[in-house]
């Protein structure tokens, strides 16, 4: 019996696996869950939750910010613009 040929072998990667950018996306994610979560979940939690349970306390996150912007919004345009106290002088 003959070995393998090791010529057919590529050195690319066919299994499933993350690129770099894939990675960079993954932990960003991680990171924004982890510190706009506030202490409600720590890193190996984040890292060990389902993708579809990661990407809706994403959506949750994002829509809570979202709704904060545009009361502040609201709230600064409601609020008067800001006047400066008249200061009286006294006579010299």
């Amino acid at each position: 019996m003959e070995a393998l040929s090791l010529l057919g072998f590529q050195l690319e990667q066919t299994f499933f696996g993350f690129n770099l950018i894939d990675r960079v996306a993954l932990h960003e994610s991680m990171f924004n869950l982890v510190w706009f979560g506030q202490g409600r979940w720590s890193w190996g939690d984040i890292y060990s939750m389902p993708v579809f349970l990661r990407r809706f306390w994403i959506s949750k996150i994002r829509k809570m910010e979202d709704e904060a912007m545009a009361a502040s919004e609201v709230r600064n345009q409601k609020a008067k613009p800001h006047q400066k106290p008249k200061v009286v002088k006294p006579p010299m």
